[in-house]
């Protein structure tokens, strides 16, 4: 599915976004400035946004890139070549609920809406704490439920009819852009992701809402 919709997923993600997204990229990626991480891993990296980022926002050594869409990582190979960033950004074809790095190889380790997609959360989210070196942190940026009722109401207007819509103008798979909604809606948000996370053996955990809780940044450290 992902694979189908690569040639325009960022430029109907622009669109959609009114390229807010963009933002909520680099507000998750500054809450790791403090920690001054060397070597990064991005999970679900698709076309690499998040990866380039956190090159030029951290200037890590290294950042590590993972995907289990060959079609979304052509993409992002491409975008990293054009940024002149190949010594930086490294991408592979990988699967989070099975990650081919030896454990405590990383400083920080970033998702952006991405653990919605996995098939089991808590796999995914262990595999994360397994990579990280001790306090290292997790920042995790994903979609979220509106709590008030008018934005909530607009919000799934918007998703359940608007997106699909304009991913047909955009020719793109409007089923794809459905799940997209679908898994967004049934994503365990907020404080019963953070309890996930805590399950999972992360420790100071806790959450952000953004743009009148449509995203939330998601963050926690791997014990020391």
């Amino acid at each position: 599915m992902f694979d189908s919709i690569a040639g325009r997923y960022d430029s109907i993600n622009r669109f959609l976004s009114a390229r807010t997204d963009i933002g909520w990229r680099k507000k998750a990626i500054r809450l790791l400035k403090k920690d001054n991480p060397k070597r990064i891993l991005d999970v679900a990296t698709g076309t690499a946004d998040m990866a380039i980022l956190a090159s030029k926002m951290l200037k890590p050594e290294k950042v590590t890139g993972i995907d289990i869409s060959e079609g979304m990582l052509d993409l992002g190979r491409k975008k990293v070549e054009k940024e002149n960033l190949e010594h930086i950004i490294q991408l592979q074809m990988g699967d989070s609920e099975a990650i081919n790095q030896p454990s405590g190889s990383f400083d920080a380790v970033m998702v952006a809406f991405g653990v919605r997609n996995f098939e089991n959360l808590e796999n995914g989210l262990a595999e994360m704490l397994r990579v990280l070196k001790p306090g290292g942190r997790l920042i995790v940026l994903e979609f979220s439920k509106p709590r008030r009722r008018a934005v909530k109401s607009l919000y799934n207007l918007y998703m359940n009819i608007v997106a699909p819509q304009v991913a047909r103008w955009f020719r793109q798979n409007k089923d794809a852009y459905l799940y997209l909604n679908e898994s967004a809606s049934a994503f365990p948000d907020r404080h019963i992701f953070t309890e996930i996370l805590n399950k999972t053996g992360f420790i100071d955990t806790g959450f952000k809402p953004l743009s009148l809780g449509i995203c939330c940044i998601y963050s926690g450290r791997k014990p020391f």
